[in-house]
């Protein structure tokens, strides 16, 4: 890792940056693939399944028969991690449920919102290096939990033709009713269009690869909504001469094996920390199987003192991390100067592992800096809020003549007359 010791301010742009992610540049022939399946349907999802998953697929739903073998084949240890993971997904996001009140702006006119569900979600779960079997239960929870009427999961199968068990019983937890093999861009085209098997969605959630974002971001222009822009995860570990070493090193580590161009920060204020740090680092990282895909991620990586806890939290917020982790003496103090994070993780026992997997918070959060602009997913991510009004006699009479005004002024007369022509029936009143 790379270690920086009391950086200038005009050095922190070129300091906090990620490793470069140019979805731009593979539109061409992402948007090529998108048009075969728009087109192709089914048949152009089977032969891109071979052509990139290497896989000869008959049919592209999951059986009742496949997700029964699948439940046998988890452990019971597994199983149970993964009901007390989706008790507590649930009880968090259930909590997050919309309550509207009705609010009178003027006597006689009364406005409010409803919340209402999105009724067709796509998920898309990854396959590549790791079965991410806990986003699913991130994705689909709040989707029941919001009373979304179709939910469907797409994620790409192993070479034997198989979606992984653990992946299709946490669908089942989660109450995915219909799971179908297939990845990549032809899953986020199947998804936004639809085709013979897969149904078309209103709005498509999950994290991907850089092909996969740069098909969300496409098809997102005109024909679906997505959950977020994405890219590579990160973590920033924001500490001071009380944090354990240890625990920092194993934090950074378990950010660094997501994948090479994942990003790991350390701000602190102690030089002896950071010293520390990167002797735990290399010693760990001789533990770890996916050691690789750690130390290619740690090229990108940060060791950064700073002069101050000002001036690591003025840098935290200007790096916007997609994980943030506070293991300092007085973390609840710096936790209330955070303005830009996906999720933020306090003391020296919250490992960003917690909200990864059980302790109720979604994983699913903004990267790249988007911190300052976006949540990560909630049960508000599945809904859409309507906004419902009625004007009485009395209402009409006291913003009628406000309403004219105005669209006179902006000069659209049939505006203005929709109010006249009511209001010259009520003058009576």
């Amino acid at each position: 890792m790379q270690k920086i010791l009391y950086p200038r301010r005009e050095e922190w742009s070129e300091l906090l940056k990620r490793p470069a992610l140019r979805t731009e540049e593979l539109f061409g022939t992402v948007q090529t693939l998108i048009d075969q399946v728009r087109s192709g349907g089914d048949a152009a999802v089977l032969a891109l399944e071979e052509r990139f998953d290497k896989v000869t697929l008959t049919q592209l739903e999951v059986t009742d028969r496949e997700r029964e073998e699948a439940t046998q084949a988890v452990s019971d240890e597994l199983k149970a991690a993964i009901q007390l993971a989706a008790h507590n997904i649930e009880h968090f996001h259930a909590a997050q449920r919309f309550e509207g009140c009705r609010v009178q702006t003027q006597p006689g006119v009364t406005c409010w919102q409803q919340a209402v569900p999105i009724e067709k979600v796509g998920l898309y779960i990854p396959g590549g290096t790791a079965p991410l079997f806990s986003t699913v239960l991130m994705l689909a929870l709040p989707a029941r939990i919001a009373g979304c009427s179709e939910v469907i999961l797409c994620t790409p199968p192993g070479r034997d033709g198989r979606v992984h068990p653990a992946v299709l019983y946490a669908a089942g937890v989660a109450g995915v009713k219909r799971v179908f093999k297939v990845g990549g861009v032809q899953a986020i085209a199947a998804m936004a269009y639809g085709t013979e098997s897969i149904p078309k969605v209103y709005k498509i959630f999950g994290p991907g690869n850089q092909y996969v974002t740069a098909a969300k971001q496409l098809v997102s222009l005109r024909d679906v909504a997505i959950d977020m822009p994405a890219g590579p995860s990160e973590v920033e570990v924001l500490a001071d001469a009380s944090a354990n070493p240890v625990f920092v090193a194993a934090d950074l580590l378990s950010q660094a094996e997501h994948g090479a161009d994942s990003q790991a920060l350390l701000i602190t204020t102690s030089p002896a920390l950071a010293d520390a740090v990167e002797l735990e680092v290399v010693r760990q990282l001789t533990e770890l199987p996916r050691r690789d895909l750690a130390e290619r991620a740690l090229q990108w990586s940060k060791l950064i003192v700073v002069q101050s806890m000002d001036e690591a939290m003025e840098m935290t917020n200007a790096y916007a991390p997609e994980h943030l982790i506070i293991e300092a003496a007085d973390y609840h103090a710096l936790a209330a100067r955070v303005r830009h994070a996906g999720s933020v993780f306090l003391g020296s026992l919250t490992p960003e592992s917690a909200g990864d997997y059980a302790s109720g918070t979604n994983h699913t959060l903004p990267t790249n800096g988007y911190a300052k602009a976006y949540s990560g997913v909630c049960l508000d991510s599945y809904m859409r809020k309507m906004t419902f009004q009625e004007i009485l006699p009395e209402g009409l009479l006291r913003i009628g003549p406000a309403i004219e005004t105005m669209a006179a002024g902006e000069q659209l007369d049939a505006h203005r007359l929709a109010v006249t022509r009511r209001l010259a029936t009520l003058r009576p009143y």
